[in-house]
């Protein structure tokens, strides 16, 4: 008969081989996912980070050169600067009037009205039409000599600005562009909506509260978490646009809408500095996760999570 010391540690052995063997089958599990992460993501974030130090022309063998891309940065390229102004006076103002439009159609949506289905529809289709094809229409849309906008404009009096010829008025227009396209958030602000008890607003009429003190301390307390999310994944898409102003602009005119990734992209795979190119991505990333840990950190004293 065995002991009870001798049966305590058989039952160790046994409990510590299970928890071994499920660890290994679950990292078996996740392997694929392991694999396709370090391939596909540690790997290039790596080699970007590694080739901001180094003069790389993709054809010959990278030369480490430290900290001379930064410095060509910070103090002899001027461009730079002008991208970094026009990034974030466009993600300052896109992506706020982006929510806020997005969220009236989501509220507008959301009552009981008739097609509702079909207005829903109609506003969420301009966020799955291709963005090439978008930005092409929108160039036709805002050309200052017969395009609609302005065409529109002329008809009650107004005479129309140059848009995309303008150094002032471009940056606005891709905004415009962009706004118009808001339908992906608005989705998400109507599932949020549906979210929302009934029974809060039923309690707040039996209390007198107007339809806006309805929204004001039930709607938006309650539709925080999606406006958080929303906050965040709409400013790392607008930190990263490329395609509209490409299509739309080039950078043009006078580089008003000359953003980041463009001037990137301008350097990586027209001039053939990848070394300069990894450098101003590495800034990019950089502003993108500055901006995002400003976000989490202040959500605490705005963002309301509902206990159920």
């Amino acid at each position: 008969m065995l002991s009870l010391t001798t049966r305590e540690e058989k039952q160790f052995t046994f409990k510590w081989r299970s928890k071994v063997s499920d660890l290994v089958y679950g990292y078996l599990f996740a392997l694929p996912w392991i694999l396709g992460f370090l391939a596909f993501m540690f790997y290039p974030i790596g080699s970007v980070l590694f080739y901001s130090f180094c003069a790389y022309d993709v054809v010959s063998p990278p030369q480490w050169i430290f900290l001379e891309n930064y410095q060509e940065l910070f103090f002899k390229d001027p461009i730079f600067w002008k991208t970094v102004s026009n990034t974030l006076y466009f993600t300052g103002i896109s992506v706020p009037l982006g929510l806020i439009v997005a969220l009236a159609l989501a509220l507008l949506l959301n009552r009981p009205i008739k097609g509702r289905p079909v207005f829903r529809t109609i506003f969420y289709l301009p966020a799955i039409v291709p963005i090439v094809s978008t930005a092409i229409l929108w160039v036709w849309i805002l050309n200052p000599q017969y395009g609609l906008l302005n065409n529109l404009l002329a008809k009650i009096g107004v005479v129309g600005p140059g848009w995309l010829a303008s150094t002032t008025w471009s940056k606005p227009g891709i905004i415009l562009m962009g706004t118009w396209m808001v339908g992906g958030t608005m989705i998400i602000f109507l599932a949020g909506l549906q979210d929302i008890p009934h029974q809060l607003y039923e309690v707040a009429e039996i209390d007198g509260a107007n339809v806006w003190k309805q929204f004001l301390y039930i709607t938006l307390p309650m539709l925080t978490p999606t406006i958080f999310f929303n906050l965040v994944i709409s400013t790392i898409s607008a930190f990263q646009t490329f395609t509209q102003v490409y299509i739309m602009t080039g950078g043009g005119p006078a580089r008003s809408t000359l953003l980041l990734v463009p001037y990137l992209y301008q350097q990586g795979f027209r001039y053939f500095r990848m070394g300069y190119a990894s450098s101003l991505a590495t800034i990019l990333f950089l502003m993108i996760f500055v901006c995002t840990i400003i976000i989490l950190s202040t959500s605490s004293r705005w963002v309301y999570y509902e206990r159920r």
